[in-house]
């Protein structure tokens, strides 16, 4: 849809990006969507931990992305103080703290947490 054609992964660039050898890199990437894939198709909830950006959560036919508020205040670039903005970024659950167990963001309390 919309014209936009997929690009194959650079496995040789994440590897660069990660310092590892290519042929780790593409086994890790593999081995990680090849478990996401079993892990949904039989219905598990699952949370990717994205390293000070957020987690990503997928829990039937829900996905939501909750940020970390230092994250958001990089990408705004200024401190987040207003009490009403704070407010109404949790209201939206949008916004978590990186101390929360990740368990507690889903509804069953069970979750498969990627990467481990």
């Amino acid at each position: 849809p919309g014209g936009k054609q997929l690009e194959p992964l650079k496995y040789a660039r994440v590897a660069l990006e990660a310092s590892v050898s290519r042929r780790k890199a593409e086994c890790c990437i593999l081995g990680t969507t090849s478990l996401l894939y079993h892990c949904l198709e039989k219905g598990a909830s699952v949370a990717f931990v994205l390293r000070d950006v957020g987690v990503l959560l997928i829990e039937g036919s829900r996905v939501q992305m909750r940020f970390y508020l230092d994250f958001l205040e990089k990408v705004i670039g200024e401190r987040i103080q207003d009490s009403a903005t704070l407010k109404a970024l949790h209201q939206l659950d949008m916004v978590m703290p990186q101390a929360v167990p990740i368990s507690s963001l889903s509804f069953t309390g069970r979750v498969i947490i990627f990467p481990k």
